[in-house]
């Protein structure tokens, strides 16, 4: 799968984490930045991979800031994103399977490493469900117009 990656000076080393777990997987990462821990604007790395998954150019994408809550936030501005902030693995499936989540945020000050590898492997494992949960997915899509 190709999944785009971005993060602001929060969450650059969880993200460079989380870029070699998912190469390691066999992924192919385009890692949108930030490089560094000087201090950045969160929303442009969240428009980065937000725009390359509203444009096909990503399956899916992953982001992480302090809370997970600034990226989510920013992505959702973006037609066709359904971003979902997720500190747990409940959720992190449950985004998928009923929401079709297509970008997940992290918070690194919330979630420590080992958590987050999981919850970035169900998220990217997780398919959707569809059926009734189609129709919710596409009445969301229609709040975009």
């Amino acid at each position: 799968m190709k999944i785009a990656i971005g993060a602001d000076h929060a969450g650059v080393e969880l993200k460079d984490h989380l870029a070699d777990m998912l190469r390691r997987q066999g992924h192919e990462i385009a890692d949108q930045g930030t490089h560094g821990t000087d201090s950045v604007d969160y929303p442009d790395f969240a428009a980065k991979v937000a725009r390359s998954v509203a444009s096909g150019e990503v399956e899916r994408g992953v982001l992480v800031c302090g809370t997970g809550l600034g990226v989510a936030i920013a992505a959702n501005k973006v037609d066709g994103v359904r971003a979902a902030t997720c500190n747990d693995l409940f959720t992190a499936e449950m985004c998928r399977a009923h929401n079709d989540a297509n970008v997940l945020t992290l918070g690194a000050r919330v979630v420590g490493i080992g958590v987050a590898e999981e919850i970035v492997r169900i998220f990217v494992a997780t398919d959707f469900e569809g059926g009734r949960h189609e129709r919710r997915r596409d009445k969301i899509h229609a709040l975009e117009s």
